[in-house]
């Protein structure tokens, strides 16, 4: 949740891409949105990257499956956490945990914090709009609406990506394909809150702030893209620095809304650990070297598997209810978000002729 992509600069709700777009997706995939200034500065790099062969290979599609399981569990992680602690504490909690997993693979690597003030500024905007916010969002959101719900709320990222990547980015241009990806997602989006009962069942408020986190993934891509594409920093250091200065927005506005909590209940705790040492510290790690081995084409694919991650640790261990129009919807919504991101291929020119008889 992650990502999301990714979902990277730091995310855990995906996958979009390492690109604008592709960072959205992962959307609330934490490492999309930790590591967003490295994976832009890699978009042209690792564009063509492949799959080495042997064991390599294996190696990558395993931890592909695990960064999978950690950013479909992440909605899970914030469910749980929310029945111990407020929304913004278990914010706060994951942003400050995901911090200091980083800081410590930084000092291990003796590598150092940005020094230039602007790069400091852009990432403070960068922390706000994939981080502290969406984040946020999503743990208000899941206090009304099941945990499934907001993890298929998140792969709508992509879509909501593309429409502001057509608007900010005049290199993007909108496609046949790409136009009917964006109908039929929200046409799948239309299906999950039942529109044609009249959103009966369906808390509108909490589902509107889901939907809001997701939007703020490439709102924060966009203006990374914008602003610090091709930086020479290294990904550990511009994505160490943007959590903490989203633990730091966090710090700030937490007391101010929020009551120091009456106790620290164990399970909440663990939960709230987890998804900032994992679902937003380690994930990052694991996305990144995903995206450098075989590129962010393939590496954004993990979005398409958070919701149905999230969709079953919410009913197996959750006990959410499931109606048909769920899973249907959502996967239209995959189908949509599959859909903006594809490529037409390239058709390969004809052989030249070759005349063996003389005239």
């Amino acid at each position: 949740m992650s990502t999301a992509t990714g979902a990277p600069t730091a995310s855990a709700d995906t996958t979009t891409n390492p690109s604008a777009t592709t960072a959205c997706a992962a959307a609330d995939s934490d490492a999309a949105t930790t590591a967003a200034p490295a994976v832009a500065s890699l978009r042209d790099t690792t564009a063509t990257a492949a799959p080495k062969a042997g064991g390599r290979a294996r190696g990558w599609q395993l931890r592909f499956a695990v960064l999978s399981l950690i950013w479909g569990f992440s909605f899970f992680f914030i469910k749980v956490g929310t029945q111990g602690f407020a929304p913004l504490q278990v914010t706060l909690g994951r942003v400050g945990f995901g911090a200091l997993v980083l800081l410590a693979v930084l000092a291990v690597k003796r590598e150092r914090l940005p020094r230039s003030a602007r790069t400091w500024a852009h990432l403070t905007v960068a922390a706000f709009f994939l981080n502290a916010l969406p984040f946020s969002l999503f743990a208000y959101a899941e206090l009304t609406v099941p945990s499934t719900l907001a993890g298929i709320c998140n792969a709508t990222s992509p879509l909501w990506g593309m429409v502001l990547s057509v608007v900010a980015l005049s290199e993007d241009r909108p496609t046949r394909r790409r136009v009917a990806g964006l109908g039929l997602g929200f046409l799948g989006v239309l299906t999950v809150l039942g529109a044609w009962q009249g959103f009966a069942g369906t808390d509108l408020t909490g589902t509107l702030m889901a939907l809001g986190a997701s939007l703020s993934y490439p709102v924060g891509w966009i203006y990374v893209r914008r602003t610090l594409a091709g930086t020479q920093h290294s990904h550990l250091s511009m994505s160490s620095a943007q959590l903490l200065l989203a633990t730091a927005q966090l710090a700030v506005v937490t007391p101010l809304f929020t009551s120091a909590p009456a106790g620290y209940p164990l399970i909440p705790l663990l939960a709230v650990f987890a998804l900032g040492a994992l679902g937003t510290g380690l994930a990052f790690l694991i996305q990144y070297g995903l995206v450098a081995e075989v590129g962010p084409t393939t590496a954004q694919m993990v979005t398409y598997f958070v919701p149905v991650i999230a969709t079953a640790a919410g009913v197996a261990l959750l006990h959410e209810q499931l109606s048909w129009n769920t899973p249907v919807g959502a996967l239209i919504i995959l189908a949509g978000a599959a859909l903006t991101q594809s490529r037409p291929r390239r058709r390969r020119p004809a052989p030249p002729r070759t005349d063996t008889t003389s005239a």
